[in-house]
This record gives structure tokens, C-alpha cells and sequence, in this order.
């Protein structure tokens, strides 16, 4: 069954009492956190705290979502067992698809990044968090604008858990209904992404890369 469609009664919106000045150091504080969050492929099998975990998932669960339906999983995977199955997966799911034909520029695009279908990650990093779109199904509603409203959730969830001090990687395989028979997840939810999560290797490594400047990314209109 569904659950019953909530009636919303209007409160007072928050006023959270920043000025400019502050608003205006709070944001440049934290855009310059952001600019050292880095991909990280090699992880250390260091223990992640829990607590954080919960947190982070939390932060994303504050998402806005259509109709406000929120139509988001989150799966935290830290059994070896299971972890070895996703990567065993993921591994033959992405060896097709670096086979195809079709696949050559997308090969050229990630060269200079030097990864491959090989994904240890997915079975060294002391968690793995599984996101899922919930779509339509016998206890869950119809969910509009799905992917957007994901997408935003998996957003917070990247920068609450690099806010921790925790690295992260987002790997799609595709295709990855693989993942719905591992983590016995119903047929409505749909993986969206795997987010690796754990600390650094000592010997980890990431490319020299660049952003694009500001000017190239901001429009005032």
C-alpha cells in the first residue's frame, strides 16, 4: 500500500540571522574545502566511524526532492563478502563495456587519468555507500524528477563526508541492476551510484589536474 498522501500545514520559514559579511566569509571558507576534495581511488582499510556515516546520510536527507517524495536509498555495504560481490560485478560489467567499439572516446577521455575496469576500491575501502533511486512500487509512491532530486541528495553526501575528513570515489558501472540481486533491494529501487569511503591510502596518488576558473563557469544575467 501507499503511504497516505500528507497534508502540509504552513509554519514560519527559518531565518537563520546571517549578515553579508559573514555569509560572504562562510562561503569562501567553504568553497576552499571543496577545492581540496580529490577522487581517491586507493584507500586505506583503516575503520571508518560509523557516526559519521549516519551523519552524512542524514545531511543528504535534507535534500529538496519533487513533491517532496524523496526518493533516495542509501545502502551501507561493509561486509567483505559482499563487498568482494560488487566488485566482482562492477569488474565484468565494466570489461564489457571497455570492450565495445563504441567505447574508444570515452577511453580517450580518461586516459590521462590512467583508470581502467579494474576497481580494487570497490572491495578495499572500509565502506561502500550504494545509493538507489526509489522509484513506483507496492510501498513506495511515485516519485517526480528522480534523478535531479538524487543527484542533489548524492551532492550533500559527497561534501558532508569530504567536510569529515572521509575520501570518496563515484563509480557507475553500467549496467548496474547487478547490484539490486547483492544488496537484495527490490526491484523499484534503481542503483544510482557507489560511493566508496574511507581514508586515504599512505600511498595514494591523485593526477595533476585543473578546474575551470570562475569566469568560465559563472554567468551573471
Amino acid at each position: 500500500m501507499h503511504p497516505p498522501t500528507q497534508s502540509y500545514q504552513p509554519v514560519p520559514a527559518p531565518h537563520y540571522g546571517v549578515g553579508p559579511q559573514l555569509a560572504e566569509a562562510r562561503t569562501r571558507a567553504f568553497a576552499d574545502l571543496m577545492a581540496n576534495r580529490r577522487t581517491i581511488r586507493e584507500f586505506s582499510v583503516e575503520p571508518i566511524p560509523a557516526g559519521v556515516v549516519e551523519a552524512a546520510v542524514r545531511a543528504a536527507g535534507t535534500a529538496p526532492s519533487g513533491a517532496n517524495i524523496q526518493p533516495w536509498r542509501f545502502v551501507v555495504v561493509t561486509d567483505p563478502q559482499r563487498k568482494r560481490a560488487l566488485r566482482e560485478g562492477a569488474e565484468a560489467e565494466e570489461r564489457d563495456f571497455y570492450s565495445r567499439p563504441g567505447a574508444r572516446e570515452w577511453h580517450t577521455a580518461l586516459a590521462a587519468l590512467g583508470t581502467d575496469w579494474r576497481k580494487p576500491f570497490l572491495e578495499r575501502a572500509p565502506a561502500i555507500i550504494a545509493v538507489f533511486e526509489v522509484h513506483k512500487g507496492p510501498h513506495s509512491p511515485r516519485p517526480y524528477y528522480v534523478k535531479e532530486s538524487v543527484g542533489i541528495a548524492v551532492g550533500l553526501l559527497l561534501a558532508a563526508l569530504h567536510h569529515a575528513g572521509l575520501a570518496t570515489l563515484t563509480h557507475t558501472p553500467s549496467p548496474m541492476r547487478f547490484l539490486n540481486q547483492i544488496l537484495d533491494r527490490p526491484a523499484e529501487e534503481r542503483p544510482f551510484v557507489l560511493i566508496p569511503v574511507g581514508y586515504p591510502a599512505t600511498s595514494a596518488t591523485v593526477p595533476t589536474i585543473t578546474r575551470k576558473p570562475l569566469n568560465e563557469v559563472l554567468v551573471w544575467s
